[in-house]
């Protein structure tokens, strides 16, 4: 039987399915299901330094082949996330995991990154930046590139552990972003973030999301994302986690062969609660169906014929 261990940024993970932040929680809620430490690991719920109660309802809304969330950040904020959580999740959870840190001023992920950043549970921060610069006007500190490289040099200025930038599909060049935050010294790359959609209600004539749009995730973004993770892979060298509608062993392979050292999966989870459970234990017979001895040997693999 072949080997499903990878390595991101010096730590080794016995397979590289990671539940997405926002789709598992903090972990003990999916334990009461099934072992979770069969997990390469899991990046929890996105956490700013203030507590927040997310967007008005209804924030949810199903769409053919995905789902659209405009969920707001909704989290009790990094303090009760350290005092509460963490301890909780120890009990359940014996590997490092992902700290998925949001802000909406330099200041804010710098103070949120230093705390995480001092919890032994924690192996990796993973910084999104998809949120809104309240300090410029409300856009996005990753729709521009010297605004993400301005809050990769904040949080490693602060923090010792690796620092993994998740950037939004929601801009024209993904590659000059991911670029930006490589030579401000982040040490990965994970992307995608949702993009932006909506639907309209037929009997109200408005939005179904009170926030108006949210955020399209599900199979219907996998080939967006596919095609982003391809293009940051062949252009960084750091590694790249790939996300974005994964829901099955042979998505794995695919999104590992245009380049992601891991691969996280989200909506999947919300649908069906054993899905990371399923697609790892699926990953050896597709393995072996396409002949696969090591997945650390697959990553990139789509990029060689394009280099001869």
């Amino acid at each position: 039987m072949g080997s499903m261990k990878v390595r991101l940024l010096g730590i080794e993970l016995d397979n590289p399915i990671i539940p997405a932040s926002g789709t598992f929680g903090y972990g003990h809620e999916f334990a009461e299901l099934y072992d979770i430490n069969m997990l390469g690991s899991f990046s929890f719920k996105g956490t700013t330094l203030h507590p927040r109660l997310g967007n008005p309802l209804p924030r949810i809304a199903e769409t053919p082949s995905g789902m659209l969330n405009a969920v707001g950040l909704q989290n009790p904020g990094v303090e009760c996330v350290i005092s509460e959580e963490l301890p909780k999740l120890a009990e359940v959870f014996h590997k490092p995991v992902m700290a998925n840190v949001s802000g909406f001023s330099l200041e804010e992920y710098a103070e949120t990154c230093a705390k995480l950043d001092a919890c032994s549970q924690v192996g990796w921060l993973e910084v999104n930046v998809s949120c809104p610069n309240v300090q410029h006007g409300g856009m996005s500190f990753g729709t521009n590139p010297a605004m993400a490289a301005a809050v990769v040099r904040a949080v490693k200025a602060v923090a010792r552990k690796p620092i993994i930038m998740k950037l939004s599909p929601n801009v024209t060049d993904i590659v000059s972003i991911a670029r930006a935050c490589e030579d401000a010294g982040a040490d990965g790359i994970s992307l995608i973030n949702t993009l932006l959609g909506m639907r309209i209600s037929l009997r109200t004539r408005r939005p179904i999301i009170a926030n108006t749009t949210g955020g399209l995730s599900g199979p219907a973004v996998f080939p967006v994302a596919l095609r982003m993770v391809y293009q940051v892979a062949r252009a960084v060298k750091i590694p790249v986690i790939g996300m974005g509608g994964i829901s099955s062993a042979a998505d794995v392979l695919e999104m590992m062969l245009a380049g992601a050292t891991c691969v996280v999966v989200g909506a999947a989870n919300l649908v069906d609660p054993f899905a990371c459970k399923r697609i790892i234990e699926a990953l050896p017979e597709v393995m072996q169906k396409y002949r696969i001895e090591n997945l650390t040997d697959i990553i990139g693999g789509a990029h060689t014929w394009a280099e001869t």
